[in-house]
């Protein structure tokens, strides 16, 4: 189960509105005890895909590094990643798939037409072979 603070989650809604018509990406920082992730801070980052950023999103390792360090010098975790899907489900796709890490929650907002529709949270194995929706609270 993943709970977001209300805080993070306009945040991230506000970024992903912002992007569209293209994806935004994120981190998600917080607090994990015995399966329970509490989020706490949402931190944009850049969409450093070099096609068309309406269809994916990519993460530059250094990126995701910083945003480790960020979390743990506020004495929290990274909880996980964050990205919005303009003009459809949010699902995760074969590509979110095969470039996601099985300890991270990836949360995913559904954009239409510039505004939230829903979103999901998913878990991937380590295989990184099948992905399990996740709880999520907002």
């Amino acid at each position: 189960m993943i709970r977001i603070e209300p805080e993070p989650w306009a945040a991230m809604v506000a970024h992903a509105r912002a992007t569209y018509p293209n994806e935004c990406c994120g981190a998600m920082l917080g607090s994990a005890d015995h399966g329970a992730k509490l989020v706490l801070v949402a931190l944009e980052l850049e969409n450093s895909f070099q096609g068309a950023q309406a269809a994916r999103y990519e993460l530059r390792p250094e990126d995701l590094m910083a945003a480790d360090k960020a979390a743990r010098e506020r004495h929290m975790d990274l909880i996980g990643i964050y990205h919005s899907h303009p003009d459809c489900d949010a699902y995760f796709s074969k590509t979110d798939l095969q470039n996601s890490c099985p300890w991270y929650s990836f949360v995913v907002l559904s954009i239409q037409k510039g505004e939230f529709h829903h979103a999901n949270s998913w878990l991937p194995n380590f295989e990184q072979t099948h992905a399990a929706k996740e709880e999520l609270i907002y």
